[in-house]
């Protein structure tokens, strides 16, 4: 067992970390820790579909994506299907097709070499310590623990650094589940399906070059059951064709029913991206959420703030602004009456969630 000192300790290199990491002074030793590439096969089971807000986001950070990152096909107009009663309507939104795996590769060559980047870490334990923070990682067969004033937890929905810190604190959750098939169907679309029979959220399809992508998120309790019901189901009333399953991929996702389920951290501990709950409670679209927040914590951490827990959470204001609003909203898409109304009425509302 090894020991090591750092000023900053990062757990998770998905979009809000590496962002933050790769924002970081050299002036500040930075440790890094993600198990990307620890062999362990995981995926996120992630569309890969860059909001409007994420766009712009990035346009606000001057970052510019490669072509490798990028796939076709770019499609401006989403299909929302209301399984139980037929409905169907289409809307314009400006996502933009992407790789999500090379997404984060992309990000992740961003962080500075003079910082400290573990690819292949696996945390097992974080505590206070020392007046500040120890954590314990595994990197091949061997077991290390870091020393660092400040401890940051970017490490998605299932936060060990949440858990750890704050066993407390509970976010809603759903397990999302997400299957990808050889193409089958005639015309490539994007859709946000709703079908409240087997599922209390949302589902989606998309379609990356010669692979069509189904996904949901599902309460618990038999989720894969209701998974496959529902692809049943959407056959059944549109026509979609599945296949076999050429890979599954499944995960915890959080979806607060409000912004006072989202935690930022407290006394050098902070949690950005998912792991605080920043995510839209309506669509499940996160990664707009982790930059803006990866971008705040490293203005925070950056700035010679006297209390950089106090600076987060004021730059944070906005998105949890944002939950809110999408919570309000959700209304309209989750209650079956006002979403067959909006369906019917021919408004944008839905596509604004």
């Amino acid at each position: 067992m090894a020991n090591e000192r750092y000023d900053v300790a990062i757990v998770g290199a998905g979009p809000a970390g590496a962002l933050l990491a790769s924002r970081l002074p050299g002036a500040l030793r930075v440790l890094i820790l993600d198990k990307s590439d620890a062999g362990n096969g995981f995926e996120k089971p992630c569309g890969g579909l860059l909001s409007e807000a994420a766009q712009e986001m990035l346009a606000r950070l001057d970052i510019t994506l490669p072509a490798h990152v990028l796939t076709d096909p770019q499609i401006y107009a989403v299909r929302t299907l209301d399984v139980e009663s037929g409905d169907e309507r289409s809307y314009f939104k400006g996502y933009v097709n992407m790789k999500r795996g090379e997404f984060d590769r992309f990000m992740r060559a961003r962080i500075p070499a003079c910082h400290d980047f573990r690819p292949a870490a696996r945390v097992v334990d974080a505590a206070r310590a020392d007046g500040g923070f120890c954590v314990t990682y595994k990197d091949g067969a061997r077991q290390f623990t870091a020393h660092a004033r400040y401890l940051v937890g970017a490490d998605g929905a299932n936060s060990l650094v949440r858990r750890k810190l704050y066993p407390g604190h509970r976010i809603r959750s759903y397990t999302a589940i997400q299957q990808w098939f050889e193409e089958r169907n005639p015309q490539p679309f994007l859709s946000a399906i709703f079908d409240p029979a087997t599922s209390g959220a949302c589902s989606w399809s998309l379609h990356k070059r010669g692979s069509f992508i189904f996904g949901g998120a599902f309460e618990h309790d038999a989720s894969r059951d209701r998974f496959e019901e529902q692809k049943k189901r959407l056959h059944a009333r549109f026509g979609i064709e599945f296949g076999e399953p050429l890979k599954t991929e499944a995960c915890i996702v959080l979806r607060p029913r409000s912004s006072a389920e989202t935690l930022c951290g407290g006394d050098g501990c902070f949690l950005t991206g998912e792991a605080a709950g920043f995510i839209s409670p309506s669509s499940f679209e996160g990664i707009s959420f982790a930059l803006y927040s990866g971008w705040a914590l490293a203005t925070a951490l950056s700035g010679g703030e006297r209390e950089p827990n106090a600076a987060y959470r004021r730059l944070t204001s906005l998105l949890r602004r944002k939950i809110d609003a999408r919570v309000a909203k959700s209304w309209f898409m989750f209650e079956p009456a006002l979403r067959r109304a909006v369906l019917k009425s021919g408004l944008q509302g839905l596509a604004k969630l």
